[in-house]
């Protein structure tokens, strides 16, 4: 049986052709921001994805087909829907059977990625360990499908409002290489800094796309884990954004947020406490991934060894 995949016109072409793709999410358009700034940060995202001389891919489940590319029609109705359930592995399959309307979040967008033979996917953080998970065990499915699904994911490092030490060791463990670009820290989302050194450092998109070629050769499962830290110009510093992290995570416990509930409260609370700017490092952040991505991906699809 084969996965009901629908492609858009233009990445149907770019499969034809053999032109580099870049997967993209969509969560980011229906539970991250409003329309229309939803919708026009999508547009400007895949927008950079073809400046830097790649094809763009949005993955989105529709009506019991996941969508490998959306027209600017369905870009524009996805960003505006009601009720779009918000994908991971588990819920997947069920989205498909009762043809709702999904958006992806990292690790569903893998795995369509993966049917869809594309190797390479920018996002802007990855999921990992929640402050508090030694009782909660709040763990994205995300770091799991880093170690079962071949997808190089560019992304900002890990959201900085989870534990960010405590990730780490849960990649480590699941032996997903971590690799900071052109840095030898940890890049934490919003900020070009952790604070912890990060495991592997590589700084240019050809031996990224190297690297990724090699654990195929290998054999080895699972992909590999970009953090590409935000631009200079786009950061707000890790002692900045410590204390309205903390304050948001306080509201988040005594209302009792929990699951899939968080992330969006979060990010939510954390735009009204810097007063916007954490969303505008936010689409800065996804622009400079959705760059590094493409510039992989034209790696990868060029021809020479690796």
């Amino acid at each position: 049986m084969t996965a009901p995949l629908t492609f858009s016109p233009e990445v149907a072409e770019a499969r034809r052709s053999g032109a580099p793709l870049v997967a993209l999410e969509s969560t980011i358009i229906t539970h991250g921001m409003p329309f229309p700034q939803n919708v026009e940060t999508a547009r400007a995202v895949e927008a950079s994805v073809r400046a830097a001389g790649a094809v763009p891919a949005t993955i989105a489940v529709m009506a019991g087909r996941i969508h490998v590319g959306l027209t600017g029609d369905e870009l524009q109705v996805l960003g505006q829907a009601i009720g779009v359930m918000k994908l991971s592995r588990a819920d997947l399959a069920v989205c498909l059977a009762s043809g709702r309307t999904g958006a992806t979040t990292v690790a569903a967008t893998m795995i369509a990625a993966r049917l869809a033979g594309i190797e390479v996917f920018a996002t802007g953080g990855i999921g990992g360990v929640h402050r508090g998970a030694e009782t909660s065990f709040d763990i994205s499915a995300d770091l799991q499908e880093l170690a079962a699904t071949p997808v190089t994911v560019v992304c900002a490092g890990a959201k900085a409002i989870l534990d960010l030490p405590k990730t780490l060791e849960v990649l480590e463990t699941l032996g997903v290489p971590v690799i900071a670009f052109g840095q030898d820290d940890l890049p934490a989302f919003w900020s070009r800094s952790s604070g912890l050194p990060a495991p592997l450092r590589m700084d240019s998109a050809a031996d990224i796309a190297t690297a990724h070629r090699m654990r195929g050769r290998l054999g080895l499962p699972g992909g590999q884990l970009v953090a590409n830290p935000i631009p200079v110009e786009a950061e707000i510093p890790r002692d900045v954004m410590i204390p309205f992290i903390e304050a948001a995570l306080a509201e988040a416990a005594a209302q009792g947020i929990q699951a899939k509930k968080v992330t969006p409260f979060l990010l939510d609370r954390l735009f009204h406490l810097t007063a916007g700017r954490s969303l505008t490092a936010n689409i800065a952040l996804v622009l400079n991934n959705a760059r590094l991505a493409a510039a992989i991906a034209s790696s990868l699809a060029a021809p020479g060894p690796g």
